[in-house]
């Protein structure tokens, strides 16, 4: 039997809240896909997305920390609801949210699940990089989101936008000729 790598074991109290926030970012992500109110599946991606932002400031990325709660939380989060109240979608529960092929989905998810956690453990077993406060990268992040990713980034913000008044073009009854 191997000795642990040094500094793996006991976990620092940084690790153990990214541990806990990683484990509230996929718990509420499950609840994402489970439930079967719509509204309430938007409110627990906020709270996935919440945690994501918390992971990324445990790992002093307070940058995308912040980026992630002005975008994901505050914008696209917000426009889901409203995608979802000018649709008229129902809001309470549905039956047509679930398609039946739930074992299909679990057996994809896992087998999805198992590949990504084997590439990250494998990729990453014998790294070890200690957290240290103001050792973040979010000075290249954001100029390489700001310099090189700028014309894709608007591009997406004009996609959602159209998104958003196709949902209220195709909600609205009193468009159209009546005869």
């Amino acid at each position: 039997m191997t000795a642990a790598a040094p500094g793996l074991w006991p976990p620092t109290p940084q690790e153990v809240v990214f541990l806990f926030l990683g484990l509230v970012a996929a718990g509420s992500a499950l609840l994402v896909v489970t439930t079967k109110q719509i509204v309430h599946a938007a409110l627990w991606l906020v709270v996935s997305f919440g945690a994501l932002a918390g992971c990324y400031l445990v790992l002093t990325a307070e940058f995308v920390a912040w980026v992630q709660v002005l975008i994901y939380v505050g914008a696209v989060v917000v426009l889901l609801l409203f995608g979802i109240m000018l649709t008229r979608a129902p809001i309470g529960r549905s039956a047509d949210l679930d398609s039946g092929n739930r074992i299909a989905a679990l057996v994809v998810a896992a087998g999805t699940a198992a590949v990504l956690v084997t590439t990250v453990v494998a990729g990453f077993s014998q790294v070890y990089t200690p957290l240290v406060p103001g050792q973040g990268a979010a000075g290249s992040l954001g100029a390489s989101i700001f310099r090189n990713w700028v014309l894709p980034f608007e591009a997406l913000s004009v996609l959602l936008l159209a998104a958003l008044i196709g949902a209220i073009v195709l909600s609205r009854t009193d468009i159209g000729g009546k005869d």
